[in-house]
């Protein structure tokens, strides 16, 4: 079983950056894909971005297309989400999930806690 743990919300001004991480422990996620999706309350999960286990591949939702970046140290266990040009609409609470090369929320078996992200206009 592996256990995530995401760091690095908060609250932040329209045009600003945030970069969230997270953390893995617990067995090994070296040969997995790791995940961003976002939620509002009221609203679906929304994907944010997907990379594949070596780091090589990317992909992104169209919203956050060009201005968030996914990046992953397997070294030390842990994914990162650079978010620049940040809007209110970016607004929700970020969670980050181990998986498939998917952007679909239902691939994903574990999950973190999430970190909520707000956007202030």
């Amino acid at each position: 079983q592996v256990q995530l743990a995401e760091s690095g919300g908060g609250l932040v001004q329209a045009g600003g950056s945030l970069r969230l991480s997270c953390a893995a422990t617990g067995r090994t996620f070296s040969s997995s894909a790791m995940a961003w999706f976002r939620q509002v309350p009221g609203k679906e999960r929304e994907f944010v971005a997907v990379i594949s286990w070596s780091g090589t591949t990317t992909s992104y939702g169209g919203s956050v297309k060009g201005r968030f970046t996914i990046s992953r140290d397997s070294a030390k266990n842990t994914v990162y989400l650079q978010m620049n040009s940040l809007k209110p609409e970016d607004t929700a609470v970020y969670y980050c999930a181990v998986g498939p090369l998917s952007s679909r929320g239902r691939d994903f078996r574990s999950w973190g806690q999430g970190t909520q992200v707000t956007v202030s206009s």
